[in-house]
């Protein structure tokens, strides 16, 4: 009997690189974590330097490989998520970037793009091309700062000599020894240059922002071929054969394939997707439009509704480490538990203002209904609950967006785990709400990708089978009392507007 092989998934994120491998049942196997520095040149200003980027996703998979004893002849082939819109652009001569990665995070940018994109014209022109609302943010904007502040980046970018990439594609090239440039739809989609309707470089947006189209990388699927491993130190011939944005890659990892079905990751911040089949809706309620990443035995391109919570986890983390409120985020959920309700009490963590679907960048956060007989438990129920709020309010946009309700959630990241707000969630929106046994669905979605285009797996009808029993939480709620739950809750948003 043939030796079992396995796929690797590189979760290349914001602030660690991980490789983990999964087997034929879709389970982790093992995983080697490796942080790397967070670089921060002034206030707004986030960057990492590509190297680090590199050596620690590259130190993650020999450390993997050795560790289980692995060679080539027993990975089936390598999947790549990645954080999305980081910017690196590097000579391809000499393989080195021309300038540290700026970070989706950075600000930088801001007032660039209010000159280059602040009509209403031109808003109007970059939503209905990219599907996204002009933003820095995205990676156009960061690429041409990178152009105007380097010393001759522009006259080497126009003279064809540099390349551009997000995270993904700056992987691929190193690790294929310089012979794929390329991307993935998903990747393509977030830099606010490339047209998810005509599936290309839109020159229009390349003129607008003074990019040379030499620079941008081949766009391919999701799950397709991007060439094979040759770098020093990294068994060769292993296939690259899957690539997605990390909040793609986990809608996939979470078997998100029909239309209407949606994930939300309650990280830091929050991310919501909701497929929505083949048609690109354009959204009316400040979400954005987005490319999932689809399998091989999909025809066209499919697209989401995105929408963003900027404060989810790290309104737990205020209440732990500013206000000494709870010792770790584990405690909220028997003390939200201990008592029947917040006692009016009600939290808009508004602390970098609000975003989707309200988009007030200048609203600041607030503890509403407060009363003498207010304890710690009731502020720790009332930090969940404001969770849950705020997904109620996407969830409520996109089905509006969408034209239909959403009929199931899946739900991944660290907070999923407080069964509290999991059943909290369920009741405010009153759809089922589901956490696989299996919570790294990002990277497994990454791997499903890479071992579709192999054939290591046969297609989705297979992936969703290996999905193995979720716990389910329905509405147990009144509908009425959720009525006057929801209600407080926009009155409190009201408030800090």
């Amino acid at each position: 009997m043939a030796a079992e092989k396995y796929v690797i998934a590189l979760d290349q994120g914001t602030t660690s690189s991980r490789a983990v491998l999964i087997n034929r049942e879709g389970r982790m196997v093992d995983c080697v974590q490796r942080p790397f520095q967070q670089i921060f040149p002034k206030p707004g200003w986030v960057e990492h330097n590509p190297q680090d980027i590199l050596y620690s996703q590259l130190g993650s998979l020999t450390e993997l490989l050795a560790k289980r004893g692995l060679t080539a002849k027993d990975i089936d082939s390598i999947g790549i998520d990645n954080q999305r819109e980081t910017t690196i652009v590097w000579d391809p001569t000499t393989g080195q970037p021309v300038y540290n990665a700026i970070v989706w995070q950075c600000r930088r940018t801001a007032d660039l793009v209010e000159q280059l994109c602040g009509t209403p014209e031109a808003r109007q022109m970059i939503q209905e091309k990219t599907g996204l609302l002009p933003d820095a943010y995205f990676s156009a904007s960061k690429i041409r700062w990178i152009l105007d502040n380097v010393p001759s980046a522009r006259e080497r970018a126009e003279a064809g000599e540099l390349l551009f990439g997000t995270v993904d594609t700056w992987l691929v090239w190193v690790l294929t020894g310089g012979l794929v440039h390329a991307t993935d739809v998903t990747n393509a989609s977030r830099t606010m240059l490339y047209n998810i309707h005509e599936n290309c470089w839109d020159k229009e947006l390349l003129n607008l922002f003074g990019i040379p189209l030499s620079m941008m990388p081949e766009v391919r699927r999701s799950s397709d071929s991007f060439g094979e491993t040759s770098y020093p130190g990294v068994p060769a011939g292993i296939p690259i054969t899957g690539v997605a944005g990390d909040q793609q890659a986990a809608l996939f990892g979470q078997c998100c394939f029909e239309p209407g079905q949606a994930k939300n990751t309650y990280g830091t911040g929050c991310f919501m997707l909701m497929h929505t089949g083949h048609e690109a809706r354009l959204s009316k309620s400040n979400l954005v439009t987005t490319i999932v990443a689809s399998a091989p035995e999909v025809e066209g391109t499919e697209y989401a509704l995105e929408g963003s919570v900027f404060v989810a986890g790290a309104l737990i983390q205020w209440l732990r480490d500013q206000l000494g409120i709870v010792q770790n985020a584990a405690d909220t959920e028997w003390m939200a538990k201990s008592v029947e309700d917040t006692g009016g009490v009600y939290i808009v963590p508004a602390f970098t203002g609000l975003g989707a679907p309200w988009w007030k960048p200048d609203a600041r956060g607030a503890i509403l209904g407060i009363t003498r007989g207010t304890t710690r438990n009731h502020i720790a129920r009332a930090a969940l609950e404001a969770l849950a709020y705020q997904i109620y309010d996407l969830a409520d946009a996109m089905a509006k967006d969408a034209g239909h309700p959403l009929g199931v959630l899946n739900v991944d990241g660290g907070a999923s785990a407080n069964s509290f707000l999991m059943q909290f969630q369920a009741d405010i929106l009153g759809c089922e709400l589901r956490r696989p046994q299996n919570t790294e669905t990002t990277s497994l979605g990454a791997a499903f990708l890479a071992g579709l285009a192999t054939g290591y797996w046969s297609g989705i009808d297979e992936l969703k089978a290996l999905r193995e029993t979720d716990d389910v939480f329905r509405r147990q709620m009144d509908p009425q009392r959720v009525d006057k739950l929801v209600a407080g809750w926009h009155d409190a948003v009201r408030r800090v507007m």
